[in-house]
């Protein structure tokens, strides 16, 4: 199962779509569009799951797809 990472910046002026938590896939300027574009990226690659993560660098969010 592939792991995706909703992330911000060191200073949360961008969010990225992270892949196994190793190396960003897309920058964005808002988190908003950060968790669109990784919802999708995880429903394109069941299964997967999704970490949305805070300002904080804490997991808001998981969210589980299944085939």
């Amino acid at each position: 199962m592939r792991h995706y990472t909703v992330t911000p910046n060191k200073d949360a002026t961008a969010w990225y779509v992270k892949i196994e938590d190793v190396a960003p896939t897309e920058e964005y300027d808002k988190r908003d569009k950060a968790i669109e574009a990784g919802v999708e990226t995880a429903k394109e690659n069941k299964p997967s799951t999704l970490s949305i993560l805070t300002k904080e660098h804490e997991v808001e969010e998981k969210r589980t797809y299944e085939r």
